[in-house]
């Protein structure tokens, strides 16, 4: 499918100053000033500082993942690019739809914070007492219009979203720092304030996981900070800063505002009944603004004055992020391409700005405010959950293919800390509000039939994913499965031969596969024009093979192509995979090559390399052990190679004295275990101080060498050549080297 076209790019022009401050302004928002007073009234005192704290690591570890696949893929799109990447195209798919919703929602959350603080002070001034309707009418109207004024001020471009919001984000962000050193002076006058953080815990430990999972909104910066990598001046510096100096500055924030608003008010003052964090508990979202009227002059002013920046600066930030990630979807035809139309004079998204602003005003005008902040923590805590998973997958797989400009450390133990605990704040977010529980799975769910309706069969292909570009399913397809991958006709003749043996052996159905190698500069909608010469390949190895033995055949492109193999092998469930090596042309970082290297470390199957011109069966096979994981294997595709009448199948071994492996027992445990034919199996051993050079001497006695392969990570093996790999380069004879499936290691593989 060819890719749409776009009118015009995206500009890039925020900087590093502009796009931090896109990002606190986005944190800085309603979470702080509704957060408070209901973390307050849920979990106590001490629990709304653990709440920040707590949530505060979490955003970290998370902003960690945001960072390092930001370096790596600095695109519009967020989320949606690492999910697609890592996970597929339909998991992409859905993490897109759940991200336009998560930054939607968030930002009409902030729409209605804006109004409720607004009216509440008219309210206090008494302005309101003519209106004849409810309150709630004219916060809602209000919503509805700062909504408008932002989705305009949007549609102006990233340039004027970023100067206004670097505005109102300076002007919240040192208001809330003023709060919170006013905060802790007072208590240096006054000790006696710390006594209204006792009982520290008064609703128990098991609120404190309601609270964080209803104020991780808070938290969710980084996302749009995510958004802008196509219009970040050099995104993969930039971004990751923005991304950490953001979380740590809110954080801290959060806590001396928490503190100071905990502290404004003193047990006995004039119209305070009980004890002080109960009196601002009472008035629930309202807690903060009515705690800190107390604590400096004019408190009420100053407190709504804070408001209109906060959830202004948030407002903005969340329509922007919220309107990419819809662009991004439209840009890849996820999505009607028309989605992706940007204004020839402004340079914005303005159909993907529009649907933005329909949805952002329908659920501030629709839905309470509680559940509004419900619905946008729980969105945005399974997309976090997905893209630290993303950040797993997608270092593992494409690792050694992406530039990255920053790498988490302590890697992937943050992110699996991140994986858990966002799960856990997921699901207790049930506590809070159970209309959320209902919203959020119907969003994903539309999202799965959007998805299989049209994304399916329209989306483009991206710069990193694997297509099928042709594939023949043999309809006897189960039992076990071999894959043969194939690079040309001559090749493939060659592999045959032992394929046959294996094949044979194993009752096997085989499966033929052909990466099909298209240049970087070419198109992917031009890969068929390169697939002719693996199209022939696998007629001739499907020739030989198809009269005995069920055979199927896929095509595929990918730009890397030991990726594109081992996506494959995964996709099929395969359990051998047999591949041909032509032997190491020039020197590189990899001991075999750069494609069957990582082949042998990730696939979950049992792998057999290939090198030399091999036949269907030998008389003489050489077999050298050490006792490494791999030498039953190694002798059960050498049974399987030997010639039915008259084999020899030698094992060998290099005897030295800090030797302690005993090869008559292992090969005596082996035949009895894998019934191997013991009268054609030798044992050999030979002194030398050389390993290497005594098993190269005895090669050249045998028609056929069959070794294991290293276990050690291919990034060890930089500059540590192990001996099977030397072997391997310097052996003149046909060789097979073996890889053997490793238990939960390979279901792991497999499966994650």
């Amino acid at each position: 499918m060819a890719e749409p076209k776009v009118s015009s790019e995206l500009s890039r022009e925020l900087t590093l100053f502009q796009i931090t401050m896109m990002g606190l302004g986005m944190m800085i928002g309603a979470g702080v000033f509704l957060g408070i007073g209901l973390s307050i009234h849920t979990a106590g005192p001490g629990g709304v500082l653990l709440t920040f704290l707590l949530n505060g690591i979490i955003a970290l570890f998370t902003a960690f993942a945001y960072a390092e696949l930001s370096s790596a893929l600095p695109y519009t799109g967020g989320a949606y690019n690492y999910a697609r990447i890592g996970l597929g195209k339909g998991i992409g798919f859905i993490t897109g739809w759940m991200e336009w919703f998560a930054a939607t929602v968030a930002g009409s959350l902030y729409a209605v914070t804006f109004a409720l603080y607004v009216v509440d002070y008219f309210k206090f001034l008494g302005l309101l007492n003519w209106f004849p309707f409810p309150l709630i009418i004219v916060q809602k109207i209000l919503a509805f219009g700062i909504a408008i004024f932002f989705l305009y001020i949007n549609y102006r471009g990233a340039s004027k979203t970023g100067k206004v919001g670097v505005f109102f984000t300076l002007g919240q962000t040192l208001f809330l720092i003023v709060i919170g050193l006013v905060g802790i002076f007072v208590v240096i006058r006054d000790p006696s304030r710390l006594n209204n953080f006792q009982p520290f815990m008064p609703h128990g430990w098991s609120k404190l996981l309601i609270t964080m999972g209803f104020t991780y909104v808070a938290f969710e910066g980084y996302e749009v900070i995510a958004q802008t990598g196509d219009e970040a001046i050099d995104p993969r510096r930039n971004i990751p800063k923005a991304m950490l100096i953001s979380v740590f500055v809110v954080t801290i924030t959060y806590l001396i505002v928490s503190f100071a608003t905990l502290v404004s008010i003193k047990a006995g003052d004039p119209g305070i009944s009980g004890a002080p964090w109960e009196w601002i508990a009472g008035f629930r979202e309202l807690g903060f603004g009515e705690a800190v009227s107390h604590l400096v002059p004019k408190g009420k002013f100053l407190v709504t004055l804070a408001v209109i920046f906060a959830a202004t600066s948030a407002l903005n930030a969340t329509t922007y992020s919220a309107t990419r990630a819809l662009y991004a979807l439209g840009r890849d035809n996820m999505l009607p391409k028309t989605i992706a139309k940007i204004s020839p004079k402004t340079k914005t998204p303005w159909v993907a700005l529009l649907l933005t602003g329909v949805l952002l005003i329908s659920t501030a005008v629709f839905l309470p405010t509680l559940d509004v902040a419900s619905s946008a923590s729980m969105m945005f805590l399974i997309l976090f959950f997905m893209v630290n998973i993303c950040v797993i997958k997608v270092r593992s797989n494409l690792g050694d293919e992406l530039t990255y400009g920053f790498l988490m450390p302590f890697f992937p133990v943050l992110p699996i800390i991140a994986i858990i605990a966002q799960g856990v704040l997921a699901v207790w977010l049930i506590h809070m509000s159970l209309i959320a529980w209902i919203i959020v799975p119907v969003w994903i769910c539309a999202g799965i039939v959007i998805y299989h309706l049209y994304s399916k069969s329209h989306a483009v292909t991206g710069k990193h994913e694997i297509r099928v570009i042709e594939e023949e399913i043999s309809p006897e397809a189960e039992g076990y499965h071999i894959m043969v991958s194939v690079a040309n006709p001559k090749s493939a003749i060659e592999m045959v031969k032992p394929a046959y043996r294996l094949c044979k052996a194993k009752d096997a159905h085989v499966e033929l596969l052909h990466m099909v190698p298209v240049p970087d500069q070419v198109p992917l909608s031009a890969a068929k024009r390169y697939m002719w010469t693996g199209k022939e390949a696998i007629v001739e190895a499907a020739l030989y093979l198809e009269q005995l033995f069920p055979v199927s055949s896929t095509l595929r492109y990918c730009r890397n192509i030991a990726r594109g193999i081992v996506s494959a092998v995964r996709q099929k469930r395969v359990n051998m995979l047999i591949l041909g090596w032509h032997g190491k042309k020039k020197p590189s970082l990899f001991s075999i090559g750069s494609t069957i290297d990582p082949i042998i470390e990730r696939s979950p199957c049992n792998v057999v390399v290939l090198k030399g011109k091999m036949e269907q069966s030998y008389k003489r096979i050489l077999v050298p052990l050490a006792g490494g994981p791999n030498g039953s294997f190694a002798l059960e595709i050498a049974d399987i190679m030997a010639d039915d009448q008259n084999s020899l199948i030698t094992v060998f071994t290099v005897g030295r004295k800090m030797n302690k492996f005993d090869i008559q027992t292992y090969v005596a445990s082996e035949i009895e275990k894998q019934g191997l034919n013991a009268n054609r199996i030798t044992v050999k051993t030979v002194y030398s101080n050389s390993v290497l050079n005594a098993i190269l001497k005895e090669a050249l006695e045998h028609e056929l060498i069959i070794m294991g392969s290293t276990r050690k990570p291919f990034i060890y093996q930089v500059g540590h050549n192990s001996i099977p790999e030397i072997v391997a380069r310097r052996c003149t004879k046909p060789l097979i080297m073996v890889n053997a499936a490793g238990g939960i290691t390979s279901w792991l593989k497999r499966w994650i």
